[in-house]
């Protein structure tokens, strides 16, 4: 459901007066969504300008283990290598875990980061910490990355610039979330299924039995209820702005582009198996047809790689298949349609994981060394970046913190390195301090 809501005065049994005009509740935007969309009307100007950089970001949230992915020891003992073997990838001299067939052949697309020191191993921070760039300050909530690029970019189109797919991410300390920027920067969340054969987005697709006819009537009586008001109101002007927000959301629900955005069914059948009859690989295109569609900033959330126990059989038979179908595949799709140089992809994750196995079969947390992988917008494919220790517990050489993704993200994007904004008490915020990643700018 979409509440079209305000600050109208609520009743003493907490229902608004306003509440019989829901259309559908802002869950997925966490805000009202005319409050989100007052930003257009300052914004707009800043169109779809030529040379602007999109990102999808894949967050793969438990910490996903470098050993087993990009990063394998196999010359150490069993007890740090695992149960998995390796095998060549396209670039000659760097091998893969073999549980990753399709990255070790599409590798010359990709850039590797094995340089990662996430200097951090808890869950929830690491959420904070890894999307915003900064470490967590409980005296100030840094935004994530796509409130940011929201802020500062604003609307293309009537999609809104930043959404989040899944609901895969720790947000006790603020991941995620737009932090001092304002509750009208968080994402529009997704939470929906988009391989499910009834895959609708409740924020956009009316409850069954709901003619657009009758989200007009609603309309309509919205408009009385507020003329009302606005007799009687000292403040017309604020009126006249909230109407106007008002328009904007209901021109984004009824929107065509808005729909088509979301109909996968619209892609040959033949593209949606190359990615995956699953969720990530669904979630995958869609991200892909959200980015064509003028959203801006993409984070595609999935969960299940806290590996404590069984951490060989959960990667091999669960969580690395669709990866390694879907994101390769993302790629290609972007390549052959002329967007991958104007759309960064970005898989980041908590931290790594233990260089020794442990007695359940698992890996621990580990905060000293990791894995980040980026393509598009002129990342050098084939590159991989950097070196760990013959266990894979710390970095040896190119070491680059989540700061310093970050702000190789945001130069990507064409946002300034000391990029400040303005807290709600007036003090300017520095948003990022990292140093860039030199070998891929």
């Amino acid at each position: 459901m979409l509440t079209i809501a305000s600050k109208a005065t609520r009743t003493c049994d907490g229902v608004s007066r306003r509440s019989f005009l829901q259309v559908g509740a802002l869950a997925g935007l966490g805000v009202s969504l005319p409050s989100m969309l007052a930003q257009r009307a300052v914004q707009a100007a800043t169109g779809n300008r030529a040379g602007d950089v999109n990102c999808i970001v894949i967050w793969t949230q438990g910490g996903t283990s470098h050993h087993d992915t990009f990063d394998p020891k196999p010359e150490a003992p069993v007890s740090v290598k695992g149960e998995f073997g390796v095998i060549d990838t396209a670039v000659p001299g760097v091998q893969f875990a073999e549980i990753l067939p399709r990255f070790a052949r599409e590798l010359n697309r990709f850039g590797v980061l094995r340089g990662w020191n996430p200097g951090n191993a808890s869950h929830g921070v690491a959420d904070q910490h890894v999307l915003s760039g900064r470490r967590f300050n409980p005296g100030i909530h840094y935004p994530t990355m796509g409130s940011v690029v929201s802020h500062q970019k604003g609307f293309k189109t009537v999609m809104p610039p930043y959404l989040q797919l899944g609901t895969s991410l720790d947000n006790r300390f603020g991941g995620g979330s737009s932090g001092i920027l304002g509750l009208e920067f968080n994402p529009f969340t997704l939470t929906a299924d988009p391989n499910a054969a009834n895959f609708t987005v409740r924020d956009i697709t009316p409850p069954a039995g709901m003619a657009g006819e009758r989200v007009q009537r609603r309309r309509n009586v919205l408009s009385m209820v507020e003329q009302l008001q606005k007799q009687s109101s000292v403040q017309p002007k604020q009126f006249d702005a909230l109407d106007e927000n008002y328009k904007t959301a209901f021109d984004m629900i009824t929107a065509s582009e808005t729909k088509r955005a979301f109909q996968l069914e619209l892609e040959d059948p033949r593209l949606r198996d190359a990615y995956g009859r699953h969720r990530f690989g669904q979630s995958c295109l869609l991200a892909r047809r959200l980015i064509e569609s003028g959203v801006r900033f993409v984070t595609l959330t999935d969960g299940g790689w806290d590996t404590h126990q069984n951490n060989f059989k959960a990667l091999k038979d669960g969580r690395i298949p669709p990866v390694d179908q879907a994101l390769p595949q993302l790629v290609m799709d972007l390549e052959q349609r002329g967007l991958l140089d104007s759309t960064l992809v970005v898989w980041l994750t908590d931290f790594g994981r233990t260089p020794t196995v442990n007695s359940a079969s698992g890996r621990d947390h580990w905060g000293s060394a990791g894995f980040a992988v980026m393509a598009g917008a002129g990342i050098p494919g084939g590159a991989v970046l950097g070196a760990t220790d013959a266990e894979g517990g710390k970095v040896i050489r190119n070491e680059y913190s989540s700061d310093d993704i970050v702000a190789t993200i945001y130069h990507k994007l064409g946002l300034p390195p000391d990029l400040h904004v303005q807290a709600p008490d007036g003090r300017p915020v520095l948003l990022n301090e990292g140093k860039l990643i030199k070998e891929w700018v």
